[in-house]
Protein backbone atom coordinates (compact mmCIF):
# COMPACT_ATOMS: atom_id res chain seq x y z
CA UNK A 1 0.00 0.00 0.00
CA UNK A 2 1.70 3.21 -0.94
CA UNK A 3 1.12 6.06 0.50
CA UNK A 4 -1.68 8.70 -0.49
CA UNK A 5 0.71 11.47 -0.14
CA UNK A 6 -0.76 14.66 -2.32
CA UNK A 7 -2.54 12.37 -4.72
CA UNK A 8 -6.37 14.09 -5.11
CA UNK A 9 -8.99 12.02 -3.28
CA UNK A 10 -12.60 10.93 -3.64
CA UNK A 11 -14.34 9.80 -0.40
CA UNK A 12 -17.05 7.05 -0.79
CA UNK A 13 -20.26 6.68 1.73
CA UNK A 14 -23.46 4.64 2.06
CA UNK A 15 -26.47 5.24 3.34
CA UNK A 16 -27.93 1.66 4.29
CA UNK A 17 -30.38 0.08 7.09
CA UNK A 18 -30.04 2.45 10.14
CA UNK A 19 -27.21 4.72 8.38
CA UNK A 20 -28.89 8.22 7.61
CA UNK A 21 -27.35 10.36 5.30
CA UNK A 22 -26.85 12.36 7.86
CA UNK A 23 -24.76 10.07 9.77
CA UNK A 24 -22.78 9.14 6.20
CA UNK A 25 -22.04 12.73 6.12
CA UNK A 26 -20.79 13.29 9.86
CA UNK A 27 -18.94 10.23 8.97
CA UNK A 28 -17.19 11.25 6.02
CA UNK A 29 -16.37 14.65 7.75
CA UNK A 30 -13.97 12.42 10.40
CA UNK A 31 -12.74 10.45 6.62
CA UNK A 32 -11.52 13.50 5.25
CA UNK A 33 -9.40 14.07 8.55
CA UNK A 34 -7.94 11.12 8.33
CA UNK A 35 -7.42 11.37 4.27
CA UNK A 36 -5.83 15.09 4.85
CA UNK A 37 -4.02 13.38 7.91
CA UNK A 38 -2.14 10.92 5.20
CA UNK A 39 -1.43 13.26 3.29
CA UNK A 40 -4.20 13.29 0.18
CA UNK A 41 -6.28 16.06 -1.10
CA UNK A 42 -9.96 15.77 -0.83
CA UNK A 43 -11.32 16.61 -4.50
CA UNK A 44 -14.82 15.59 -3.83
CA UNK A 45 -17.38 12.67 -1.95
CA UNK A 46 -20.03 10.75 -2.77
CA UNK A 47 -23.01 9.11 -0.96
CA UNK A 48 -25.20 6.36 -2.26
CA UNK A 49 -28.42 5.20 -0.76
CA UNK A 50 -28.57 1.47 -0.79
CA UNK A 51 -31.16 -0.91 -0.06
CA UNK A 52 -28.34 -3.78 0.20
CA UNK A 53 -24.50 -3.83 -0.26
CA UNK A 54 -23.92 -4.83 -3.66
CA UNK A 55 -21.18 -8.27 -3.11
CA UNK A 56 -19.17 -7.50 -6.53
CA UNK A 57 -18.76 -3.43 -6.06
CA UNK A 58 -20.31 -3.14 -2.30
CA UNK A 59 -22.03 0.18 -4.25
CA UNK A 60 -23.82 -0.74 -7.54
CA UNK A 61 -22.46 -1.86 -10.64
CA UNK A 62 -23.61 1.46 -12.76
CA UNK A 63 -22.48 3.58 -10.08
CA UNK A 64 -18.89 2.07 -9.39
CA UNK A 65 -18.83 2.78 -12.89
CA UNK A 66 -19.55 6.23 -12.60
CA UNK A 67 -17.37 7.02 -9.66
CA UNK A 68 -14.54 5.61 -11.68
CA UNK A 69 -15.30 7.55 -14.75
CA UNK A 70 -15.46 10.77 -12.60
CA UNK A 71 -12.07 10.23 -11.17
CA UNK A 72 -10.72 9.78 -14.35
CA UNK A 73 -11.72 12.94 -15.41
CA UNK A 74 -11.09 15.66 -12.24
CA UNK A 75 -7.26 13.30 -12.24
CA UNK A 76 -8.04 11.44 -9.20
CA UNK A 77 -5.91 9.25 -8.33
CA UNK A 78 -7.29 7.56 -5.00
CA UNK A 79 -10.87 6.51 -4.14
CA UNK A 80 -11.71 6.05 -0.24
CA UNK A 81 -14.59 3.76 0.74
CA UNK A 82 -15.84 4.50 4.30
CA UNK A 83 -16.53 0.82 4.80
CA UNK A 84 -14.45 -1.32 4.46
CA UNK A 85 -14.36 -3.34 1.62
CA UNK A 86 -13.74 -7.25 0.91
CA UNK A 87 -10.82 -8.66 -0.66
CA UNK A 88 -13.28 -9.69 -3.68
CA UNK A 89 -14.70 -6.05 -3.74
CA UNK A 90 -10.65 -4.45 -4.07
CA UNK A 91 -9.60 -6.85 -6.84
CA UNK A 92 -12.76 -5.89 -8.62
CA UNK A 93 -12.11 -2.59 -8.76
CA UNK A 94 -8.66 -2.69 -9.60
CA UNK A 95 -10.02 -4.77 -12.83
CA UNK A 96 -12.27 -1.75 -13.47
CA UNK A 97 -10.28 1.37 -12.14
CA UNK A 98 -7.49 0.76 -14.41
CA UNK A 99 -4.13 3.05 -12.23
CA UNK A 100 -6.63 4.30 -9.81
CA UNK A 101 -6.10 2.89 -6.36
CA UNK A 102 -9.19 1.78 -4.42
CA UNK A 103 -9.05 1.59 -0.39
CA UNK A 104 -10.77 1.19 2.27
CA UNK A 105 -11.07 2.90 5.90
CA UNK A 106 -8.61 0.57 7.98
CA UNK A 107 -6.07 0.39 4.77
CA UNK A 108 -6.36 4.31 5.51
CA UNK A 109 -6.02 3.91 8.77
CA UNK A 110 -3.05 1.82 8.82
CA UNK A 111 -0.83 4.19 6.63
CA UNK A 112 -1.56 7.15 8.92
CA UNK A 113 -0.50 4.69 11.47
CA UNK A 114 2.78 3.61 9.50
CA UNK A 115 3.44 7.05 8.97
CA UNK A 116 3.31 8.19 12.50
CA UNK A 117 4.86 4.76 14.12
CA UNK A 118 8.29 6.15 15.63
CA UNK A 119 9.40 3.44 18.30
CA UNK A 120 10.51 0.08 17.96
CA UNK A 121 7.74 -1.31 19.53
CA UNK A 122 4.68 0.95 17.40
CA UNK A 123 6.41 0.11 14.12
CA UNK A 124 6.30 -3.61 14.81
CA UNK A 125 2.71 -3.33 16.18
CA UNK A 126 1.74 -1.70 12.53
CA UNK A 127 3.92 -3.97 10.92
CA UNK A 128 1.86 -7.03 12.02
CA UNK A 129 -1.75 -5.04 11.80
CA UNK A 130 -0.35 -4.28 7.82
CA UNK A 131 0.74 -7.88 7.17
CA UNK A 132 -2.36 -9.66 8.39
CA UNK A 133 -4.79 -7.07 6.79
CA UNK A 134 -2.45 -7.54 3.72
CA UNK A 135 -2.63 -11.43 3.52
CA UNK A 136 -6.16 -12.10 2.24
CA UNK A 137 -6.20 -9.23 0.21
CA UNK A 138 -2.98 -10.68 -2.10
CA UNK A 139 -3.60 -10.38 -6.02
CA UNK A 140 -1.32 -9.20 -8.75
CA UNK A 141 -0.89 -5.77 -7.78
CA UNK A 142 2.19 -6.83 -4.57
CA UNK A 143 4.54 -7.70 -6.98
CA UNK A 144 7.23 -6.15 -4.87
CA UNK A 145 7.17 -8.96 -2.92
CA UNK A 146 8.73 -10.97 -6.26
CA UNK A 147 12.13 -8.76 -5.90
CA UNK A 148 12.48 -9.21 -2.01
CA UNK A 149 12.98 -12.76 -2.54
CA UNK A 150 16.06 -13.42 -5.25
CA UNK A 151 18.82 -15.96 -4.43
CA UNK A 152 19.06 -20.39 -4.62
CA UNK A 153 16.58 -21.79 -2.25
CA UNK A 154 13.92 -19.07 -2.49
CA UNK A 155 12.52 -19.47 -5.57
CA UNK A 156 8.87 -20.79 -6.30
CA UNK A 157 8.28 -24.94 -6.27
CA UNK A 158 6.87 -26.44 -9.45
CA UNK A 159 3.39 -25.48 -9.63
CA UNK A 160 3.44 -22.84 -6.91
CA UNK A 161 1.94 -19.68 -8.32
CA UNK A 162 3.66 -15.93 -7.08
CA UNK A 163 0.64 -15.38 -5.19
CA UNK A 164 1.08 -18.62 -2.94
CA UNK A 165 5.00 -17.65 -2.39
CA UNK A 166 3.81 -14.28 -1.60
CA UNK A 167 1.44 -15.64 0.97
CA UNK A 168 4.06 -17.42 2.58
CA UNK A 169 6.37 -14.83 3.08
CA UNK A 170 3.96 -13.20 4.57
CA UNK A 171 2.59 -15.71 7.12
CA UNK A 172 6.41 -15.80 7.88
CA UNK A 173 6.55 -11.98 8.39
CA UNK A 174 3.83 -12.12 10.65
CA UNK A 175 5.27 -14.91 13.03
CA UNK A 176 8.42 -13.17 12.96
CA UNK A 177 6.79 -10.00 13.95
CA UNK A 178 4.42 -11.72 16.49
CA UNK A 179 7.61 -13.14 18.56
CA UNK A 180 9.39 -9.72 18.86
CA UNK A 181 5.99 -8.19 19.82
CA UNK A 182 5.88 -10.97 22.74
CA UNK A 183 9.59 -10.09 23.24
CA UNK A 184 8.54 -6.42 23.88
CA UNK A 185 5.83 -7.18 25.88
CA UNK A 186 7.65 -9.05 28.48
CA UNK A 187 9.75 -5.64 28.65
CA UNK A 188 6.99 -3.62 29.37
CA UNK A 189 5.78 -6.19 31.79
CA UNK A 190 8.98 -6.01 33.94
CA UNK A 191 8.62 -1.78 34.04
CA UNK A 192 5.03 -2.26 34.74
CA UNK A 193 6.16 -4.63 37.72
CA UNK A 194 8.42 -2.19 39.41
CA UNK A 195 5.34 0.39 39.19
CA UNK A 196 2.91 -1.38 40.58
CA UNK A 197 3.02 -0.09 44.68
CA UNK A 198 1.82 3.39 42.83
CA UNK A 199 -2.04 4.82 41.59
CA UNK A 200 -1.93 5.01 38.09
CA UNK A 201 -4.09 6.57 35.74
CA UNK A 202 -4.50 6.47 31.82
CA UNK A 203 -5.75 8.90 29.89
CA UNK A 204 -7.84 7.51 27.19
CA UNK A 205 -9.97 9.49 24.52
CA UNK A 206 -11.22 9.93 21.19
CA UNK A 207 -8.29 11.27 18.56
CA UNK A 208 -7.71 15.04 18.68
CA UNK A 209 -9.53 15.77 21.72
CA UNK A 210 -6.59 17.03 23.42
CA UNK A 211 -5.12 14.18 25.60
CA UNK A 212 -1.14 15.01 24.54
CA UNK A 213 -1.84 18.72 25.19
CA UNK A 214 -3.46 17.55 28.74
CA UNK A 215 -1.05 15.63 29.54
CA UNK A 216 1.43 18.11 28.93
CA UNK A 217 -0.62 20.42 31.52
CA UNK A 218 -0.71 18.24 33.91
CA UNK A 219 2.94 16.79 33.85
CA UNK A 220 4.88 19.90 32.50
CA UNK A 221 6.70 16.66 30.06
CA UNK A 222 7.73 18.32 26.69
CA UNK A 223 5.41 15.59 24.47
CA UNK A 224 4.81 15.83 20.74
CA UNK A 225 1.72 17.93 20.07
CA UNK A 226 -0.19 18.23 17.01
CA UNK A 227 -3.23 19.21 15.96
CA UNK A 228 -3.97 15.88 13.57
CA UNK A 229 -5.57 12.36 14.09
CA UNK A 230 -3.32 9.83 15.43
CA UNK A 231 -0.31 12.12 16.65
CA UNK A 232 0.66 9.88 19.19
CA UNK A 233 0.83 6.27 19.33
CA UNK A 234 3.43 5.14 21.92
CA UNK A 235 2.88 4.94 25.25
CA UNK A 236 3.73 7.88 27.51
CA UNK A 237 4.42 7.60 31.31
CA UNK A 238 4.90 10.63 33.64
CA UNK A 239 4.63 11.64 37.10
CA UNK A 240 2.01 13.83 38.23
CA UNK A 241 2.02 16.17 41.04
CA UNK A 242 -1.76 16.05 42.94
CA UNK A 243 -0.91 17.74 46.21
CA UNK A 244 2.63 18.85 48.54
CA UNK A 245 2.02 15.18 49.54
CA UNK A 246 1.03 12.65 46.71
CA UNK A 247 1.57 11.99 43.03
CA UNK A 248 0.71 9.67 40.28
CA UNK A 249 1.61 8.12 37.44
CA UNK A 250 -0.01 8.67 34.30
CA UNK A 251 0.42 7.28 30.84
CA UNK A 252 -0.84 9.16 27.36
CA UNK A 253 -2.05 6.35 25.18
CA UNK A 254 -2.97 6.13 21.60
CA UNK A 255 -6.35 7.77 20.37
CA UNK A 256 -9.72 5.91 19.66
CA UNK A 257 -11.57 6.54 16.38
CA UNK A 258 -15.08 4.58 15.32
CA UNK A 259 -14.33 1.61 12.71
CA UNK A 260 -10.95 1.23 14.32
CA UNK A 261 -9.26 -1.91 12.47
CA UNK A 262 -9.39 -5.23 14.29
CA UNK A 263 -5.89 -5.72 13.56
CA UNK A 264 -4.59 -2.71 14.63
CA UNK A 265 -7.21 -3.10 18.26
CA UNK A 266 -5.18 -6.36 18.21
CA UNK A 267 -1.49 -5.14 17.84
CA UNK A 268 -1.65 -2.25 19.85
CA UNK A 269 -3.07 -4.45 22.92
CA UNK A 270 0.83 -4.62 24.42
CA UNK A 271 0.82 -0.60 24.21
CA UNK A 272 -2.86 -0.58 25.63
CA UNK A 273 -1.98 -2.60 28.30
CA UNK A 274 -1.14 0.50 30.41
CA UNK A 275 -4.88 1.59 30.10
CA UNK A 276 -5.55 -2.55 31.58
CA UNK A 277 -3.08 -1.95 34.58
CA UNK A 278 -4.51 1.46 35.68
CA UNK A 279 -6.23 2.40 38.98
CA UNK A 280 -8.45 5.08 36.79
CA UNK A 281 -9.06 5.89 33.42
CA UNK A 282 -9.41 9.53 32.37
CA UNK A 283 -11.70 9.82 29.21
CA UNK A 284 -10.66 13.11 27.66
CA UNK A 285 -13.92 14.29 25.17
CA UNK A 286 -13.94 17.24 23.09
CA UNK A 287 -16.14 19.73 24.62
CA UNK A 288 -16.45 21.98 21.38
CA UNK A 289 -17.43 18.86 19.08
CA UNK A 290 -21.37 18.24 18.31
CA UNK A 291 -20.50 14.25 18.58
CA UNK A 292 -19.30 14.23 21.96
CA UNK A 293 -21.64 11.42 22.63
CA UNK A 294 -20.86 9.34 19.92
CA UNK A 295 -17.01 9.85 20.30
CA UNK A 296 -18.11 8.38 24.16
CA UNK A 297 -19.52 5.70 22.95
CA UNK A 298 -17.37 4.78 20.34
CA UNK A 299 -14.46 4.92 23.46
CA UNK A 300 -16.51 2.67 25.94
CA UNK A 301 -16.67 0.22 22.77
CA UNK A 302 -13.02 0.20 22.35
CA UNK A 303 -12.52 -0.38 26.38
CA UNK A 304 -14.63 -3.58 26.10
CA UNK A 305 -13.29 -5.05 23.50
CA UNK A 306 -10.10 -4.37 25.66
CA UNK A 307 -11.79 -5.85 28.81
CA UNK A 308 -11.11 -2.68 30.23
CA UNK A 309 -14.61 -0.91 30.97
CA UNK A 310 -14.96 -2.10 34.50
CA UNK A 311 -12.34 0.17 35.47
CA UNK A 312 -12.91 3.12 37.86
CA UNK A 313 -13.66 6.31 35.03
CA UNK A 314 -12.97 10.38 35.46
CA UNK A 315 -14.74 12.05 32.20
CA UNK A 316 -12.80 14.96 31.40
CA UNK A 317 -14.11 17.33 28.46
CA UNK A 318 -11.66 19.33 27.39
CA UNK A 319 -11.39 22.27 24.81
CA UNK A 320 -13.73 24.56 26.64
CA UNK A 321 -11.95 27.22 25.93
CA UNK A 322 -13.47 26.94 22.18
CA UNK A 323 -17.05 27.16 23.96
CA UNK A 324 -18.30 30.71 24.40
CA UNK A 325 -21.67 29.21 25.90
CA UNK A 326 -21.75 28.73 29.28
CA UNK A 327 -24.77 27.21 29.79
CA UNK A 328 -23.66 24.45 27.24
CA UNK A 329 -20.44 23.46 29.55
CA UNK A 330 -22.81 23.54 32.57
CA UNK A 331 -25.46 21.53 30.65
CA UNK A 332 -22.40 18.71 29.76
CA UNK A 333 -21.57 19.01 32.84
CA UNK A 334 -24.74 18.19 34.26
CA UNK A 335 -25.04 15.34 31.67
CA UNK A 336 -22.01 13.90 31.81
CA UNK A 337 -22.02 12.65 35.88
CA UNK A 338 -18.66 12.47 37.49
CA UNK A 339 -16.98 14.94 35.06
CA UNK A 340 -14.93 18.01 34.96
CA UNK A 341 -14.51 21.07 32.27
CA UNK A 342 -11.35 22.20 31.27
CA UNK A 343 -9.06 23.56 29.05
CA UNK A 344 -5.69 21.89 28.91
CA UNK A 345 -4.58 24.81 26.47
CA UNK A 346 -5.69 27.49 28.74
CA UNK A 347 -4.58 25.50 31.79
CA UNK A 348 -8.20 26.11 33.11
CA UNK A 349 -9.52 24.16 36.26
CA UNK A 350 -6.73 22.08 36.17
CA UNK A 351 -6.23 22.10 40.11
CA UNK A 352 -9.63 21.28 40.24
CA UNK A 353 -9.20 18.20 37.82
CA UNK A 354 -6.49 17.11 40.04
CA UNK A 355 -8.38 17.54 43.40
CA UNK A 356 -10.73 14.73 41.28
CA UNK A 357 -7.99 12.76 40.92
CA UNK A 358 -6.64 12.90 44.02
CA UNK A 359 -10.79 12.41 45.55
CA UNK A 360 -10.45 8.91 43.40
CA UNK A 361 -6.76 8.03 44.37
CA UNK A 362 -7.61 8.18 48.25
CA UNK A 363 -10.88 5.95 48.20
CA UNK A 364 -8.00 3.15 47.64
CA UNK A 365 -5.92 4.13 50.62
CA UNK A 366 -5.72 3.28 54.38
CA UNK A 367 -3.99 4.24 57.26
CA UNK A 368 -2.09 2.01 59.51
CA UNK A 369 0.44 2.15 62.67
CA UNK A 370 4.21 0.39 62.02
CA UNK A 371 6.70 -0.19 64.20
CA UNK A 372 10.00 -0.20 62.83
CA UNK A 373 13.65 -1.41 64.71
CA UNK A 374 16.53 1.33 64.62
CA UNK A 375 18.95 -1.54 63.06
CA UNK A 376 16.05 -1.52 60.35
CA UNK A 377 17.32 1.90 59.01
CA UNK A 378 16.74 1.15 54.94
CA UNK A 379 13.49 0.12 55.90
CA UNK A 380 12.46 3.30 58.07
CA UNK A 381 13.70 5.57 55.27
CA UNK A 382 11.51 3.22 52.40
CA UNK A 383 8.19 3.39 54.33
CA UNK A 384 8.40 7.06 54.44
CA UNK A 385 8.27 6.92 50.56
CA UNK A 386 5.42 7.21 48.55
CA UNK A 387 3.15 7.83 51.38
CA UNK A 388 1.45 10.11 54.10
CA UNK A 389 3.59 10.38 57.47
CA UNK A 390 1.00 11.48 59.22
CA UNK A 391 2.80 11.01 62.84
CA UNK A 392 5.98 9.96 63.65
CA UNK A 393 7.09 8.57 67.35
CA UNK A 394 10.27 7.68 68.36
CA UNK A 395 10.47 5.08 70.92
CA UNK A 396 13.31 3.11 72.91
CA UNK A 397 13.22 0.15 70.42
CA UNK A 398 12.61 2.06 67.35
CA UNK A 399 10.21 4.24 65.15
CA UNK A 400 6.41 3.76 65.13
CA UNK A 401 4.75 5.52 62.44
CA UNK A 402 0.99 6.29 61.64
CA UNK A 403 1.25 6.43 57.39
CA UNK A 404 -1.55 6.94 55.00
CA UNK A 405 -1.33 5.57 51.27
CA UNK A 406 -2.42 3.11 48.39
CA UNK A 407 -3.59 -0.14 49.70
CA UNK A 408 -0.91 -1.81 47.00
CA UNK A 409 1.99 0.36 48.65
CA UNK A 410 0.90 -0.48 52.36
CA UNK A 411 1.03 -4.07 51.68
CA UNK A 412 4.40 -3.61 50.03
CA UNK A 413 5.68 -1.84 53.43
CA UNK A 414 4.02 -4.32 55.83
CA UNK A 415 5.73 -7.49 53.74
CA UNK A 416 9.10 -5.82 54.23
CA UNK A 417 8.43 -5.85 58.10
CA UNK A 418 8.06 -9.49 58.25
CA UNK A 419 10.45 -11.46 59.29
Amino acid sequence: MSSPENEKAFLIGVAHGNITKHVVDEHLDELSLLAETAGAVVAGRIVQNLDKINPKYFLGKGKAEQVINQAKELDVKLIIFDEDLTPAQIKNYMELADNIKVIDRSALILDIFKQHAQTRESKTQVELAYNQYLLPRLTRQWTHLERQMGGIGTRAGMGETQIEVDRRIIRTKISKLKKELESIEKERTTQSQNRKSEFRAALVGYTNAGKSTLFKCLTGSDVYIQDQLFATLDTTIRRVQLSDAQSCLLSDTVGFIRKLPHHLVASFRSTLKEVLDADLLIIVLDLSSPFMKDHLSTINSVLKDLDADKLPQLLVLNKADLVNNADRIRDSINAFPNSVAVSALESLRIDQLKNKILKIMEQNFQTVEIEIPYEKGKIISDAQEGVVVENREYLETGVKLTIRGNRTRIEQIQSALMP
